[in-house]
C-alpha cells in the first residue's frame, strides 16, 4: 500500500503493479484491490500482473491469460470469469 501511495504522488497516467497481493493476508488483499479499483475509477490506467485471477478479472477491462509464457486467452475480465477453462484452471470452480 505504501508503494502504491508513493507512486500515486506523481499523478501517473499509468500504474504498473507486479503481484501486489503476494504474501498479504486476505483482509489486506481485499483492501488492496479496493484501492486499485478506486485508482482505476480516478482515471489511472493500470497494468496489473497478478496470480489472484478472481480478484483481477473482477476489475479488469481487458485481461490476458498466460500459460507457460504464452498468451492463451484474451477478453474482458468479466467474460473470462465465465470461461470454462479459466474457471477450472485458475478459479477452482
Amino acid at each position: 500500500m505504501l508503494a502504491i501511495g508513493r507512486s500515486l504522488m506523481s499523478n501517473p497516467r499509468l500504474l504498473m503493479l507486479d503481484e501486489p497481493s503476494l504474501g498479504l493476508s486476505p483482509k489486506v488483499v481485499f483492501e488492496l484491490f479496493d484501492t486499485i479499483l478506486k485508482v482505476k475509477e480516478d482515471g489511472v490506467t493500470i497494468l496489473l500482473v497478478e496470480q489472484n485471477a478472481y480478484k483481477s478479472l473482477q476489475i479488469a477491462d481487458k485481461a490476458y491469460i498466460m500459460e507457460t509464457g504464452r498468451i492463451t486467452l484474451t477478453g474482458k475480465g468479466k467474460e473470462l470469469l465465465n470461461n470454462d477453462h479459466v474457471r477450472k484452471a485458475y478459479l477452482g470452480l
